[in-house]
């Protein structure tokens, strides 16, 4: 029999938990063909009661369906993606949020496309934004767009939730930098990929932990890990400032040379100076970041330290 591992990384979500099980288990409960599925869910150090939910959850169907780890502080979702695919064996690991925004109600027709039509992945993206703040979603579909200017390619509204054989879970953790955009290491990796599309669904339960700031912050980690589009920008918007000056260099000549104007250039002078030392800022902040990427994976702090767990024989810290 065929197993399944299904990878949860959580946070202050205690309400979703139950229900999220409850769905898990109706949905493989209903499949044709029987597979051996188990949940683990990665708690980065919630400060609701995620975690002795979880343990309820596990008393009642016991740790081979419930398996949890308790992160030592918060380490951030991909922290915890890692995580929990670095303990999976299982012939297929899906990773999904508990929200069920991402429907479990798919996970059968991605197994189905991993057996019967010879994919290594199957993948979700949302084909619309339902629901979501308007700002919001011209900021998601700007990055996107931003990011597929890169070597890597990502689907418009593309979802974490996917469902994966062995071969691919084993090239994603083969990966092992500390700084780490797990939407942008799934499409590193190639392999063959199916994606499913999906209607937005709302969050019935529980409140959503995101803040536009912290998706923001995310966003910018996500686009200097993957793309040196920001340093090109910035050549480039530096050789145009340069070309500027020279025609209006021409154009202040012009105006001497030929019509004897007078021109002192003192305000031009200020709004040049304040130009030119905004712009090299901004430059030295872009460098600053892939600065500070470079010098934090040159430490080679761990990507993760578990303080509990269920899960016998696991490595508690993630090097």
């Amino acid at each position: 029999m065929k197993s399944l591992n299904i990878v949860i990384p959580i946070y202050n979500d205690q309400d979703c938990v139950s229900p999220f099980y409850d769905e898990v288990e109706r949905v493989m409960g209903g499949m044709q063909d029987p597979i051996e599925w188990m949940l683990t869910f990665v708690v980065d150090l919630s400060r609701d009661d995620t975690l002795p939910e979880i343990k309820r959850l596990e008393k009642a169907h016991g740790s081979k369906v419930v398996r949890y780890i308790a992160n030592s502080k918060r380490f951030g979702k991909d922290a915890s993606i890692y995580a929990g695919l670095k303990t999976s064996n299982a012939d297929y690991t899906a990773v999904m949020d508990c929200d069920l925004q991402d429907p479990p109600s798919l996970i059968p027709e991605m197994i189905t496309a991993i057996e019967s039509e010879g994919y290594d992945c199957v993948a979700t993206y949302r084909k619309d934004r339902k629901g979501e703040p308007i700002l919001r979603s011209a900021f998601s579909r700007m990055f996107y767009v931003i990011m597929n200017k890169s070597s890597t390619k990502m689907k418009q509204g593309a979802r974490d939730f996917r469902l994966m054989n062995r071969d691919y879970v084993n090239a994603v953790l083969a990966l092992c930098e500390r700084e780490r955009f797990t939407k942008g290491i799934f499409s590193w990796v190639g392999f063959n990929t199916k994606w499913i599309p999906f209607e937005n669904i709302e969050r019935t339960v529980g409140v959503t932990n995101m803040s536009f700031k912290s998706l923001y912050a995310d966003a910018i980690g996500a686009i200097i890990s993957f793309s040196a589009a920001p340093l090109r920008m910035a050549i480039m918007f530096g050789g145009g400032i340069i070309a500027f000056a020279f025609v209006y260099v021409v154009f202040v000549l012009v105006k001497v040379l030929l019509y004897g104007t007078n021109y002192s250039g003192a305000n031009t002078i200020i709004v040049w100076l304040m130009f030119s030392t905004g712009f090299i800022i901004f430059l030295l902040g872009i460098i600053g970041e892939y600065l500070s990427r470079i010098y934090f994976e040159v430490k080679r702090r761990p990507i993760y330290i578990i303080r509990e767990t269920n899960i016998e024989d696991i490595d508690k810290i993630g090097l």
